[in-house]
C-alpha cells in the first residue's frame, strides 16, 4: 500500500522564502545590498579612497601641484582675494584657489585626502591589531593575563589622550609628523576594541567546538586562530568601520590646532584652520575642505552602523 505524500510547506503570502544553503557571511552581504544607505556610503568611501590613492595622477590632470603659487589668479589690490566667482573656480582651477597664495584648491584637497586617510587608516590598523590581540589574550587565558591587560586598558582609557597628543606633537620638532601622528593616535585607540573582543572571547571559549578542539590536543595558538578569531571577526569588522571616522576627525582636529602635519604638506584640518580668516570674503575656501571632511566621516559612520546592525546585532542594541 502506497503511503500518502506529504504536501510541500507553503510560505505565507508576501513572506520571503526561507534562505537555506547560504552561510552567515552570504546572508550578511545580501542584507547589506538591500540597504540604500550602504550603497551610497560605499560609493562615497570608494570615491575618497580613489582620490587619496590617485592624488599624484589627479594633481597632474588638474595641471597644478599643491605647492605651486599662481599670482595671476588673485587680486593683489583686494588683499589677495581670488579672481572670479566662487573662489576663483575656472577651467584652470577646478575648485578655485587659496586666497593670498593662489595655490590650487583641487590639488590641495586631493593631497589632503591622501594625508588624512593615510594617517586615519594606518592608525586604525594599529588599533585593530593591538586591540584584537589584547582582547583575545585577556578573554581566553584569564587569570593574571586578564588582570594585567584589563588594568592596562583602564589606565589607557582614563588618560587625557587629547592633551597628551597636543603636548607630544608640540614638543616633537625634527620628526616625521605623519609617522608620529599615526603612532600617537593609535596608542590611545586600542582599549575600546580590546574590551569588545574580550567580551566576545569570554562567551566563545567554553563553546562545545572550542572544548572539542582542546580535548583533541589543539594548542592555544591553533584554538585562538582557528576557533576564537573567526568568532569575533564580525564585531571587529563592524567596529573597525566605526573607528575610522574618529581617527579622521582626530587627525583633522590636531591639524586644525596647528600641531598636526606642517605646511606646506596639505591636510583638511589645516586647510579649515587657514580658511577661518576668509570665511566671510571667500566662503568656498571653507566649504570645500569642510565638505570633504563631513562627507567622509558621515559615509564611514553610516557604513559602520549598518555593518554593526548586521554583523553584531547584540552590540547594536546596547
Amino acid at each position: 500500500m502506497a503511503l500518502p505524500l506529504t504536501p510541500p510547506l507553503k510560505t505565507p503570502a508576501g513572506a520571503p522564502a526561507p534562505d537555506t544553503g547560504r552561510g552567515p557571511w552570504q546572508l550578511a552581504r545580501a542584507e547589506l545590498r538591500r540597504r540604500p544607505s550602504v550603497k551610497v556610503s560605499l560609493a562615497v568611501v570608494a570615491l575618497f579612497l580613489i582620490m587619496a590613492a590617485g592624488a599624484p595622477v589627479l594633481g597632474a590632470l588638474g595641471g597644478w601641484s599643491p605647492d605651486a603659487f599662481d599670482k595671476s589668479a588673485i587680486d593683489p589690490y583686494l588683499g589677495g582675494q581670488p579672481l572670479g566667482a566662487l573662489g576663483g573656480i575656472s577651467a584652470e582651477h577646478w575648485l578655485g584657489v587659496e586666497p593670498v597664495t593662489g595655490r590650487d584648491l583641487f590639488a590641495r584637497v586631493v593631497y589632503g585626502a591622501q594625508v588624512s586617510l593615510l594617517i586615519a587608516l594606518t592608525a586604525t590598523a594599529i588599533v585593530v591589531v593591538a586591540g584584537t590581540a589584547a582582547g583575545i589574550a585577556a578573554g581566553y587565558f584569564g587569570g593574571r593575563t586578564d588582570t594585567v591587560l584589563s588594568r592596562l586598558m583602564d589606565l589607557t582609557m582614563s588618560f587625557p589622550s587629547l592633551i597628551f597628543m597636543i603636548a607630544m606633537m608640540s614638543v616633537a620638532k625634527d620628526v616625521n609628523r605623519i609617522l608620529l601622528m599615526t603612532a600617537v593616535i593609535g596608542l590611545f585607540g586600542w582599549p575600546g576594541i580590546a574590551r569588545v573582543v574580550r567580551g566576545q572571547t569570554l562567551s566563545l571559549k567554553h563553546r562545545e567546538y572550542v572544548d572539542a578542539a582542546r580535548v583533541g590536543g589543539s594548542g592555544p595558538w591553533r584554538i585562538l586562530t582557528r576557533d576564537i578569531l573567526p568568532g569575533v571577526a564580525g564585531p571587529v569588522i563592524a567596529y573597525t568601520t566605526l573607528i575610522v571616522p574618529g581617527m579622521i576627525a582626530t587627525e583633522a582636529a590636531l591639524s586644525y590646532l596647528g600641531v598636526g602635519v606642517r605646511p606646506p604638506t596639505p591636510s583638511w584640518g589645516q586647510m579649515i584652520a587657514e580658511s577661518v580668516s576668509f570665511y566671510d570674503t571667500d566662503p568656498m575656501y571653507f566649504v570645500i575642505p569642510s565638505g570633504c571632511l563631513f562627507l567622509t566621516v558621515l559615509a564611514f559612520t553610516l557604513l559602520g552602523d549598518a555593518l554593526r546592525d548586521v554583523l553584531d546585532p547584540r552590540g547594536s542594541r546596547t
